[in-house]
């Protein structure tokens, strides 16, 4: 194989000054980024922070020629004292990949599904540099994910991205933006769906490939909402609102001193705890006695054949789960992707995980054992048992309007209710969650994240339930909105006691919602208790190290 060669550690400045990107004409031209100015120097780690939709990923598409059609674009964008944005098309596909190369946020869109990951891994290299064999471009490919940590790469390298796990599919994400040695690597929001564990792991992967002799003088751009992310990887920080760079400056600067009230808003964004203690005595309206379920395996060789007469074999996903839950008291359930906490969540609402799972233990719910319910039983008491997702505009359906998605629930459980009161109940609804009643005519596209999650929970209550299952329900929220929206879920907990099965793998957001806390590991509970004590006083090591993690 020929060898990679170390980069010269010469200062290969990004010189970002006074870009402005604008999309529309004449009337209805929208600024969405103005006036920005931003330098990186040579082997610097700088993080681009700031709300969802504050610019931070058009602004570093703009670097790469990739914004999307329609866009306006001045200002300079100077890489070794040429301006980018006066490159032809060749001009920038040469640089895309050689000189600077970008980790998108979601890998699994990103990666091409009909081709291995090695057979992208190669022709990133093949491409620019044409002289290398195919042979030489694999055997780098292999060394690429021995170095971003993937285990067995010779084998890996024929894997399709559906078949890694999602810290894998961000791995060889990495090795393909490395595969030509970038002096700029520009990672967009590179750990928003992994756990804690794989975050840290994802960062400190990129910490170590800057410091090797082959990625040296490599200048690392990261875009994120995560400040726990930034503290632990950046040295210096640019803070965007509203398409403005509000404030720049070293890490300690930044959240020590910060400048801004926006920073400073960021900066204590942190989520606090305001829960009250359970009433002794109060009503238990959900338990469940050793929960199993197991999914089938594929069958292969002469069993796929008589499949028929066959037993299937299963893996068991969530193995022997009992729990309670009291009325006014919240159980949040955490452990890494795969743990099966949502397979649990998914189970305790009496929704098969899939048409092929085997779901085995005793689930009971306000006082009714579910599976002695008949189907028509089963529907009316889900009206008191509701579920909020964790995409809240993948869970509205686009072509409904605000009105039609919240009455949604009393169309099916209340269908005798005549118009005027369904839109009384409505805007009672709207009310509850902080929206005003002028949104019922709109449609979820023309909302924020924030906004989209309060309409999932406004479709929930209006149905007045008495157990919410949450499914992972801020984490594709900035921190200032999650931080809105848990206090709204705290604030409706405490007016009408309602119980929440709380799913998250972000520690700090258990923490401030829980009284108690269940740790899934593997399907299995490896411990359980008294929210506080867990956090403080974990016995089990697996919950010490993702404590640990998520507080560092």
């Amino acid at each position: 194989m020929r060898p990679l060669i170390p980069i010269d550690p010469v200062s290969f400045d990004l010189s970002i000054e006074g870009l402005t990107i604008e999309f529309g004409k004449g009337r209805r031209v929208k600024k969405v980024v103005d006036e920005l100015n931003l330098s990186i120097k040579a082997g610097e780690r700088v993080a681009i922070v700031g709300e969802s939709g504050s610019g931070k990923t058009l602004s570093a598409l703009s670097i790469l020629g990739l914004l999307p059609e329609g866009a306006n674009v001045s200002g300079r964008i100077m890489w070794h004292g040429n301006n980018m944005l006066r490159y032809s098309d060749q001009q920038l596909r040469n640089v895309r990949g050689r000189e600077i190369a970008m980790i998108f946020q979601e890998p699994m869109t990103a990666l091409n599904p009909v081709f291995t990951i090695g057979a992208q891994i190669i022709e990133a290299a093949l491409i620019h540099e044409p002289d290398l064999s195919k042979e030489e471009c694999r055997l780098r490919a292999i060394h690429l994910l021995d170095r971003t940590g993937i285990t067995d790469s010779k084998n890996k390298l024929n894997s399709y991205p559906h078949q890694l796990s999602g810290g894998q599919r961000q791995r060889a994400m990495i090795a393909m933006a490395l595969a030509c040695q970038p002096r700029l690597l520009i990672a967009d929001e590179p750990t928003t769906a992994l756990d804690v564990n794989l975050r840290a792991q994802i960062l400190e992967l990129l910490k170590d490939l800057q410091a090797d002799p082959l990625g040296s003088g490599m200048s690392i751009l990261l875009i994120t909402h995560d400040l726990n992310l930034v503290k632990r990887f950046a040295q210096k920080v640019a803070v965007m609102h509203q398409g403005r760079l509000v404030e720049s400056g070293s890490l300690t600067d930044i959240f020590n001193r910060p400048k801004s009230s926006y920073t400073q808003d960021l900066v204590n964004s942190r989520p606090e705890r305001k829960q009250v203690p359970v009433v002794p005595l109060a009503t238990q309206l959900l338990e469940c006695h050793n929960l199993s379920v197991s999914y089938p395996l594929p069958r292969k060789g002469w069993a796929q054949i008589f499949k028929a007469f066959a037993k299937p074999n299963y893996l068991k996903v969530l193995s022997q789960v009992s729990l309670k839950l009291r009325q006014g008291e919240t159980l949040g359930v955490i452990g890494e992707s795969g743990s099966g906490k949502t397979t649990l969540g998914m189970a305790l609402l009496g929704l098969s995980p899939g048409a092929s799972a085997l779901v085995e233990g005793d689930l009971e719910v306000l006082g009714h054992s579910w599976s002695q319910l008949e189907a028509q039983e089963k529907r009316a008491l889900r009206a008191k048992y509701q579920v909020i997702f964790q995409d809240p505009f993948g869970s509205l359906s686009p072509r409904m309007t605000v009105a039609q998605i919240i009455a949604e629930g009393l169309n099916i459980h209340q269908p005798n209710l005549d118009a005027d009161h369904r839109l009384q109940l409505v805007h009672e609804a709207l009310g509850e969650v902080g929206l005003d009643r002028s949104a019922i005519h709109r449609y979820p596209h023309e909302f924020s994240g924030g906004q989209r999650q309060r309409i999932a929970i406004a479709r929930a209550l209006i149905l007045k339930p008495e157990i919410l299952i949450l499914d992972e329900p801020t984490s594709a929220l900035d921190v200032t909105i999650q931080k809105q929206v848990l206090a709204l879920l705290t604030d409706l907990q405490h007016k009408y006691n309602l119980a929440y099965i709380f799913i998250s793998h972000d520690i700090a957001v258990v923490e401030a919602m829980s009284h108690r806390i269940m740790v899934l590991k593997n399907g299995v509970v490896v411990e359980e208790g008294d929210a506080q004590e867990i956090i403080s006083r974990p016995t089990h090591s697996y919950t010490q190290n993702l404590i640990k993690e998520a507080f560092l």
